[in-house]
């Protein structure tokens, strides 16, 4: 039952994906369908929280997933009503509830980019034999990959879309800089909060899950390519430069890295 589940989840998933990559690309989603954005954020949010239940087990993977939603929407709360973290800014009606000018969805997003970030430091930082060493590696490394989605999500959402709005501005597409380093604290904090609970449950070399693990590589991957596809049609080609080298740098380093480990095993 599970992996019938595991499986039209994603295709629905696909589904979804391949659908707004279109109409988002080509301009062409009628209105009346603006609630389909609030569904794609919490359908990918919900791939990240159903990994982390595969790989870790319902009680842990829950308390992770929990933790993530939560604590995202606090410090996003702080930055939309004092500014705090990511500067000064306001979200548009078009991500489904809103509670306290904060829209609910933004919380899956959020466990996207965290449980892809995640399966990605983790496979290159597993090796490393101190466990703090390990820790920091990884902390660092999954809040870098938080800050390369950022990279081009937020020209697109912010220039092209307006799904989001400054009140100030910076020199990276008129976006404060503060925004790219509350992203980068806001991943190190979650991160470091999961390398705690994994490593106190002893179970951070777990890999229970190849289905869902490859799925969050290649998640982050799509996620990316849908924001990069979305700004090449507004020539955002700085934004699709600094974000495509260091994606392709990471995703070669994983593949390297699970090839390692594959031809170790054998």
């Amino acid at each position: 039952m599970s992996h019938t589940f595991d499986r039209i989840l994603f295709g629905l998933f696909i589904f979804w994906y391949i659908n707004g990559v279109i109409l988002l690309t080509f301009d062409i989603l009628p209105p009346a369908l603006e609630w389909a954005n609030a569904v794609f954020l919490i359908l990918s949010g919900t791939l990240g929280v159903v990994y982390f239940i595969r790989n870790y087990g319902a009680a842990l993977g829950s308390v992770i997933s929990a933790a993530t939603f939560l604590i995202t929407l606090l410090v996003e709360g702080a930055g939309v009503h004092y500014g705090l973290f990511f500067g000064h800014y306001y979200y548009n009606p078009d991500f489904g509830l809103v509670v306290f000018d904060l829209p609910l969805t933004i919380g899956f997003a959020w466990l996207m980019v965290i449980a892809t970030t995640h399966v990605i430091s983790k496979q290159l930082t597993k090796v490393i034999s101190n466990t703090w060493i390990r820790g920091l590696t990884y902390v660092v490394a999954g809040s870098v990959f938080a800050v390369v989605i950022d990279l081009i999500i937020d020209p697109v959402a912010f220039h092209i879309k307006e799904y989001w709005i400054w009140d100030q501005g910076g020199l990276y597409y008129d976006i404060p800089f503060s925004n790219f380093a509350g992203w980068f604290w806001l991943a190190f904090l979650l991160h470091a909060i999961i390398y705690l609970l994994l490593s106190y449950k002893k179970v951070y070399h777990f890999d229970q899950s190849p289905y869902w693990k490859i799925r969050m590589v290649w998640l982050f991957g799509l996620m990316i390519f849908m924001f990069m596809v979305i700004a090449a049609t507004e020539q955002l080609w700085l934004a699709i430069i600094v974000t495509a080298i260091p994606t392709l740098l990471i995703l070669w380093s994983y593949l390297l890295s699970l090839q390692k480990e594959e031809g170790e095993s054998r």
